[in-house]
């Protein structure tokens, strides 16, 4: 599989660090009840589809990317990087 960075270009998958989908920005409150926490930092799902999902370059230019593809085609639609998003911080 191969995912085209915004600021390198195509790259092999291997130069990037898999993070998980992108519910992990969403983080329950610090004082959330505890299940919430232990749902959100063990249950995962799996979706037949499309997904986006966090990816980090981690042998390029260190970017964190927000990558929509399907896990049932392998086809990647687009690659984002998580600080070009409007609203980030």
């Amino acid at each position: 599989m191969r995912l085209t960075c915004p600021l390198c270009g195509p790259r092999d998958r291997r130069e990037f660090y898999y993070a998980g989908t992108e519910d992990y920005l969403n983080r329950p409150d610090a004082d959330a009840d505890p299940q919430e926490w232990d749902d959100m930092l063990h249950l995962r799902r799996n979706p037949a589809g499309l997904t986006r999902d966090l990816w980090y370059h981690e042998t390029g230019c260190a970017s964190w990317l927000l990558v929509t593809r399907s896990t049932t085609t392998h086809e990647i639609l687009s690659a984002e990087r998580i600080a070009d998003r409007k609203g980030a911080k």
